[in-house]
């Protein structure tokens, strides 16, 4: 095998891939990229058996092959090669040389045989969606996932669903509930799947901030492959049934509350300050007829802050943990929210008029007010 290309074109090739390569792994296999030039292009490929990246790059196929190469230390020689053509050669017991300009690297490749290539997933009754689109509702709502939790792999994915025109994604942690939802240009029918967050969030990293650019998203009942420019993203669906979020949701309420997003964020990130990691003290809203008092009061301090508000129904006292409303606040566009609250025991909601987004969140009980 022999390949030539531009180095910024092979960078960004590995750098979309290397989301693929785990941080730690019993397979070592698992920590390489296969360098795939039997075609009639150049393919690179990243796969940890639970979320796979393949991406074309453009260059010169002088003899075609296929050789895995460690996905850290590959890309670790290319980032440091002189900023020109870069030559990809494979000799004898998979000694591989790496040259550009006067720089050249030996390094010993492994068989290409042994990597495991993506599922084969024939892209039939997709979905269209813009890339800024789908990257915009994943960042709104990925950070209402539980991380990678073991106790339920629900919570650590997404559920994507889609009924006609209509896109609607959730997440959920077991203290807030994040929904985006978005209009398709077309009609697709109904479709459901838990896509893992660490796939999402990956994602995210590679989309597009262009709403020119498409994507194309296609489900089998145990994968998911996302399309897009050269690349292919496909991961494996958790499986199982989702919550019931239509449950955890409600129209009632007792007090709402419209504030400035920026106002509001402002305020609670200077709470902050305040609250050690790990800290469940409370931030307090007192919530009255034209403003809120936030306050706050822990072993490194005190906070009191009055905002102006617009109030509807009655009078409330209720405590958050303050990074919860933060993650809701930052990623809502509007310049004014509307929060709805039901009783101090109760979760709020923050939704707009047209009922794209929804976030929910838990309050933290307390008994007195410092």
């Amino acid at each position: 095998m022999k390949i030539i290309c531009e180095k910024a074109k092979l960078t960004a090739g590995l750098q979309i891939v290397s989301k693929a390569i785990p941080s730690k792994t019993t397979m070592s296999i698992l920590e390489y990229i296969l360098i795939d030039a039997t075609g009639l292009s150049i393919r690179l490929i990243g796969n940890d058996m639970e979320l796979g990246i393949e991406t074309l790059i453009e260059g010169t196929i002088a003899d075609r092959g296929f050789i895995a190469l460690n996905a850290r230390l590959f890309l670790e020689i290319v980032r440091k090669l002189p900023e020109t053509d870069v030559e990809i050669t494979l000799g004898d017991n998979f000694k591989v040389t790496i040259s550009a300009g006067k720089a050249k690297f030996n390094i010993i490749g492994r068989s290409g045989e042994e990597f495991n290539y993506l599922p084969s997933i024939e892209k039939i009754d997709g979905i269209t969606i813009s890339q800024f689109s789908l990257k915009s509702v994943i960042n709104q709502t990925i950070f209402a996932t539980a991380g990678g939790s073991e106790t339920n792999r629900m919570m650590s994915g997404e559920m994507i669903e889609i009924r006609d025109d209509t896109l609607k994604i959730v997440a959920l942690d077991g203290h807030r509930i994040a929904i985006r939802k978005i209009a398709l240009a077309s009609s697709y029918g109904t479709k459901k799947a838990v896509v893992p967050g660490k796939t999402l969030s990956e994602l995210s990293r590679i989309l597009s901030d262009s709403t020119e650019n498409q994507a194309e998203i296609y489900f089998t009942d145990k994968h998911v492959m996302f399309s897009f420019d050269q690349t292919i993203v496909v991961s494996r669906l958790i499986e199982g049934e989702y919550f019931n979020i239509d449950q955890m949701l409600s129209t009632d309420y007792e007090t709402k509350m419209t504030i400035s997003r920026k106002e509001m964020l402002d305020s609670f990130d200077r709470a902050t300050l305040l609250v050690r990691e790990g800290d469940k003290k409370p931030v307090i809203l007192s919530i009255s007829d034209r403003q809120m008092e936030i306050k706050i009061n822990s072993t490194l301090g005190s906070l009191n802050e009055n905002l102006e508000i617009e109030k509807q129904g009655k009078d409330m006292m209720i405590g958050f943990n303050p990074k919860f409303l933060i993650d809701a606040l930052r990623v809502i566009e509007d310049e004014r929210v509307d929060i709805y609250f039901v009783n101090p025991k109760a979760p709020c909601f923050i939704r707009n008029q047209e009922d794209s987004y929804t976030y929910l969140i838990l309050p933290i009980n307390f008994t007195t007010v410092d």
